[in-house]
């Protein structure tokens, strides 16, 4: 079956798990309000486009191009991410809930996340270089092998990161939060 190119067009409050999404490739188009729940989008590209207030939880997204792709406010529990297609992976979360979501091996330089919950999150063997968590929860997110060089962690919260195992070079923190990178000894610190 051949696939439709849909450009500037707007989906608003439509539930994907009663109709599927119909097979296409996507460019600069706006999904709002829209439920894609369980929904498989394997092998779908995306490219300069938004889903806004959109609950993805669940969705398989093996193969699937996120090329300068926004989500924003979108609810995006149990995500893949490193099933997804690496070529041209360019995302941005804002205000979102990605909570046991994994990003596995993908490399996202220069990442930017806003204000979201990234609990219990997989960040083992990632390129975060200069990645900026801004006002983010990281409440049990896995950094291991991650490259977090010139990452900046200054409104993060929550982070348990091992500098033994993880390329921390210029990376930027704060206090007191700074105070967790050691956490590992057992120190006690007044």
């Amino acid at each position: 079956m051949s696939k439709e190119y849909l450009t500037e067009k707007e989906f608003l409050k439509i539930d994907y798990n009663s109709q599927p999404l119909p097979p296409a490739d996507f460019e600069g188009c706006s999904f709002q309000q829209c439920s894609f729940t369980g929904a498989d989008l394997s092998g779908y590209n995306f490219t300069d486009c938004l889903f806004s207030n959109c609950n993805l939880s669940g969705v398989k997204i093996i193969d699937t191009t996120f090329n300068d792709v926004i989500f924003r406010e979108s609810k995006m529990l149990g995500l893949h991410f490193e099933t997804a297609n690496a070529f041209l992976f360019t995302v941005r979360f804002e205000h979102c809930m990605l909570n046991l979501s994994s990003f596995y091996k993908r490399n996202m330089k220069k990442i930017v996340f806003e204000h979201c919950s990234l609990h219990e999150v997989d960040f083992i063997e990632t390129n975060l270089s200069e990645a900026v968590f801004n006002n983010c929860d990281l409440n049990l997110a896995k950094f291991e092998n991650t490259n977090l060089e010139k990452a900046d962690f200054r409104k993060a919260f929550n982070y348990t990161i091992d500098p033994e195992i993880n390329k921390l070079k210029n990376a930027k923190f704060s206090l007191p939060q700074a105070v967790r990178l050691l956490q590992k000894y057992q120190l006690i610190i007044d």
